[in-house]
């Protein structure tokens, strides 16, 4: 097994190769190179390794720069500390990928992969990997609004963590802002609506009125009210009756039906 290290971290490249040997005392390190540069200039001027080990981030910039200078005949396993929203676009343009900080048996399971897809295509190159469509892919992961999935709230002299999928609305009463959860609980939040609003799933929670937004799960059904509005019947007390605007209630009719 000979392998290109691609890392722009010295200690991290030391302990990544210490790894490799551990779990395949044949393989050879070929080469480690830390930048974009460095990387291109090898790969022109040597055969293909039968494996890289590839950082994204280097010492001058993605190494997704790389597969812009060069044709790379050989399989790739990514090393990333890019997020989970972002990791399903390595997983279908490439052998794998590492998450930082890297575990012997994450790295031991990648190169079992690799090994596996070797054997199946013996004879036969590997296909060229899409870097445009894995770019697009991280780009598109990585702008998308990474929602809160708790809230921090106060009982008592305790502080307690409430998960997101565990509230039925927010609602605002006298400048105070409160969670209900479904099992009828109530905290306050040092939160406003507007606030809260932002940092909310958008597909789970719907801002009706100033003073709730409600969680798709305690919605029983809609009624027609006076004026064009629409009163929201849920599944827990209110304090007040839950009527969505005449604007708000055709928003709130395609977003029931989405």
């Amino acid at each position: 097994m000979k392998i290109l290290l691609v890392e722009d971290e010295a200690l991290l490249a030391k302990q990544l190769k210490s790894l490799v040997i551990s779990i395949e005392p044949s393989a050879e390190i070929l080469a480690h190179t830390n930048s974009v540069q460095a990387t291109t200039a090898w790969l022109q001027t040597h055969e293909p390794p039968e494996l890289i080990l590839m950082d994204i981030e280097l010492a001058d910039g993605q190494c997704f720069e790389i597969f812009n200078q060069v044709t790379v005949k050989s399989p790739v396993i990514f090393t990333t500390a890019y997020d989970e929203y972002a990791l399903r676009a390595f997983k279908v343009n490439s052998i794998d990928y590492l998450l930082k900080p890297i575990k012997e048996e994450d790295l031991q399971t990648a190169l079992q992969k690799w090994k596996k897809l070797t054997a199946q295509k013996a004879g036969t190159p590997f296909p060229a990997m899409n870097v445009e469509v894995l770019v697009h892919e991280l780009r598109r992961t990585s702008d998308q609004q990474h929602y809160r999935d708790r809230f921090l709230v106060k009982q008592g002299q305790k502080l307690l963590s409430i998960p997101l999928k565990e509230i039925a609305f927010f609602f605002a009463r006298n400048s105070v802002n409160f969670i209900i959860t479904k099992q009828n609980q109530k905290f306050i939040v040092d939160y406003t609506l507007d606030e809260i609003e932002k940092n909310i799933d958008p597909q789970e929670f719907f801002r009706v009125n100033r003073q709730f937004i409600v969680s798709h799960d305690i919605i029983a059904a809609i009624h027609p009210w006076f004026n064009g509005k629409l009163k929201v019947e849920v599944t827990l007390p209110t304090e007040e009756e839950v009527i969505a605007s005449r604007d708000k209630a055709p928003v709130l009719k395609a977003w029931l039906g989405q």
